[in-house]
């Protein structure tokens, strides 16, 4: 599937709105033994939202590439830039709601986790929930 900019961006959203959320209740709520509680909710938040910039620039990239696609070793380095660029923009710059001392061991399991449950579910439960939404470039509705 090669996926238009508006297909990338529902997909995205609603990832980041179901999986995304799933996963980071348990950070949210603290069960990690942490009291940094809602943080992980604007975490999830800003790099939802700062992914919607980067499927604009990764869907420039792709026109470079003969089949027009992106590889899944492309996306695990794309998942790995977006995690370092976030933590670089938290401690260079602070973001409402993230604090610059943002705990790294925890962001980082937290970025894994939800990268990783997006991940596999766009590469399996996508395409078994909506079998549709592979042939409309990755769009939802």
């Amino acid at each position: 599937m090669t996926p238009t900019l508006f297909g990338r961006w529902q997909t995205r959203l609603f990832l980041f709105a179901t999986v995304g959320v799933l996963i980071t209740l348990p950070f949210a709520l603290g069960i990690f033994g942490t009291n940094a509680g809602i943080i992980f909710s604007w975490v999830l938040g800003y790099i939802a939202v700062l992914g919607l910039l980067w499927d604009s620039l990764y869907l420039y990239l792709q026109t470079f590439r003969w089949d027009r696609d992106w590889p899944a070793v492309f996306q695990l380095l794309a998942g790995l830039w977006e995690g370092v660029f976030f933590i670089a923009i938290v401690k260079l710059f602070g973001l409402p709601g993230v604090p610059k001392t943002l705990p790294l061991g925890l962001f980082f399991l937290h970025y894994s986790l939800v990268w990783l449950g997006i991940f596999t579910a766009s590469q399996t439960l996508m395409r078994v929930l909506f079998p549709r939404w592979r042939f409309r470039g990755g769009q939802l509705f």
